[in-house]
């Protein structure tokens, strides 16, 4: 054999450039399922379905085209980890060389290299074109700069890749419209929303349902309402679904929160972009097209490109500039163990039962529940940086690491003390509020701090600037909330961390 091809499950392109120059004579495809890649974190069984489902949808494809595919299913051998699986095949098929692109896990990039070292198999490492930007042009744009700021990132790829421009200049005379998108709800909530196209699961991926069910009980989250997209065709049709129905409102109220409504105006390719179903330039192109028809506002346009195009390239080049160290930052001294109520949504919160409840029995929730929801709970009580980063890759089906371990230990937790974000997404119940109705459900008060009905984000949120002002007291983008705790008595601080101190007990596993 000439080349072993390995397709891992977050790498199902069938553009990707491992297939070019493939030679059906001497070259062979390797996939395979392998447990570990579900339980060293506990995944939501919906995640496992996903991947699982999506790759043998690939493997079907490549057998089609009448090519060698070497492929390990879940319950048809006997290794548990890619590692050891790759391993057992390199002794077997001997092949000269592996050809991959890069893994989306430094973990899983480090035992695979390892593997093929011990085997004396040549490593080779094709270009992943699936991202606009490669790990060596952003450490080229991050190089020399103390400090790595996403908005200007995104202003460098915006005028590098000519989307949103006039010229040199952005579409619309700004760059970012980001404060037009902050629009929330009155008292009658949403209305009538369009409900996103469904994917009823096929033969091969109900096979795929049943063996999750059957492998990992034990596991979080349920399977009765799995319907993401496992094929690019799927991932087409889920795009085409947003552009018509949501896009137009997405800007204005991609941060707002209502009971009972996961989606709102929010697309569902997050998974299908993750796993390489749908080219990320498709995306951002089709929107842009619809600003062009007329079909949808600048502010909503920009705002979905800026994730794409900004933050989603940002978080995968800082992730590989900055691992492993990465990994293991805790700027903060955050040391208390995850609230049991993460597993379970059993809680009096009413927001955090909400988005809780509603993770375990979708595998989704949007950026603004993660980030000011779970996040935002987990910094204020605060929880060691790994297991929350653990959390947040077990539990949502479009976690992979690459995107998902920046995401919540540079933004959301602070944990690398500030070299992604310049300042903690650190707020009062008053935020939740604003963002949505979840506090009319809910037995505390958001504007209570102390007492039987107090909220416990507003009481952690004041106990958090007292536990930090040496560090943010005089930080430029965060002194005026700091001001505002020198302003409370002093009763009444100490009031607060006697409440924050029996709260943080009452939640110790």
């Amino acid at each position: 054999m000439r080349n072993l091809i390995v397709v891992l499950g977050d790498q199902l392109d069938r553009h990707s450039t491992v297939f070019e120059g493939f030679e059906p004579a001497q070259d062979a495809v390797w996939m395979a399922e392998v447990a570990q890649e579900s339980s060293h974190v506990p995944s939501h069984k919906a995640r496992i379905a996903l991947f699982l489902a999506a790759m043998r949808h690939l493997r079907d494809e490549i057998a089609a085209r009448g090519w060698t595919i070497h492929y390990r299913a879940l319950d048809a051998h006997p290794e548990t980890t890619l590692a050891d699986a790759l391993a057992a095949d390199l002794g077997r098929l001997r092949p000269r060389r592996l050809v991959l692109v890069k893994p989306g896990d430094w973990r899983v990039e480090q035992d695979l290299q390892r593997t093929a070292a011990n085997a004396g198999v040549e490593w080779t490492e094709r270009e992943d074109r699936h991202f606009y930007a490669s790990p060596a042009d952003f450490a080229a744009w991050a190089h020399g700069r103390r400090e790595l700021r996403m908005e200007f990132f995104y202003r460098w790829m915006r005028q590098r890749e000519g989307v949103l421009m006039a010229g040199r200049e952005p579409a619309g005379g700004q760059w970012n419209y980001d404060a037009d998108n902050r629009g929330t709800f009155d008292r009658r909530g949403p209305g009538g929303l369009p409900a996103p196209v469904r994917f009823a699961p096929d033969a091969t991926t109900r096979e795929v349902l049943d063996l999750v069910a059957r492998r990992f009980p034990g596991h979080p989250g349920a399977l009765e309402a799995f319907d993401w997209p496992v094929t690019p065709a799927d991932a087409a049709a889920a795009l085409d679904d947003f552009i018509r129905h949501r896009l137009p409102r997405f800007g204005t109220y991609q941060d707002a929160m209502w009971t009972g409504q996961p989606w709102l105006y929010h697309a569902r390719i997050a998974a299908a972009l993750n796993l390489k179903l749908l080219d990320p330039r498709r995306a951002v192109d089709a929107a842009v097209q619809a600003w062009r028809d007329g079909h949808a506002p600048l502010n909503a346009v920009e705002g979905f490109v800026r994730q794409i195009l900004g933050w989603r390239e940002f978080v995968r080049g800082v992730y590989w500039l900055r691992m492993p160290g990465f990994a293991v930052a805790n700027a903060l001294g955050a040391e208390r163990p995850l609230p049991a109520f993460y597993w379970t949504g059993d809680t009096d919160m009413n927001c955090l039962r909400e988005v809780v409840g509603q993770t375990l029995a979708l595998g989704y929730a949007h950026h603004i529940q993660r980030l000011m929801v779970t996040g935002l709970f987990a910094l204020l009580f605060g929880v060691r940086p790994l297991e929350i980063h653990a959390w947040y890759l077990a539990i949502y089906v479009d976690a992979v690491e690459w995107v998902e371990l920046p995401n919540v230990l540079g933004m959301s937790q602070y944990a690398d003390g500030g070299h992604m974000v310049s300042k903690p997404y650190c707020a009062s119940g008053k935020y939740i509020q604003r963002m949505g109705n979840y506090c009319s459900g809910c037995r505390y008060r958001p504007e209570r701090a102390v007492g039987a009905d107090a909220c416990p984000f507003t009481t952690l949120y004041w106990d958090f600037l007292d536990r930090h002002r040496a560090r943010f007291a005089k930080h430029p983008r965060t002194a005026l909330q700091w001001k505002n705790l020198e302003r409370l008595p002093a009763v009444d601080l100490q009031a607060i961390r006697d409440q924050a101190a029996a709260l943080r007990a009452k939640l110790a596993p």
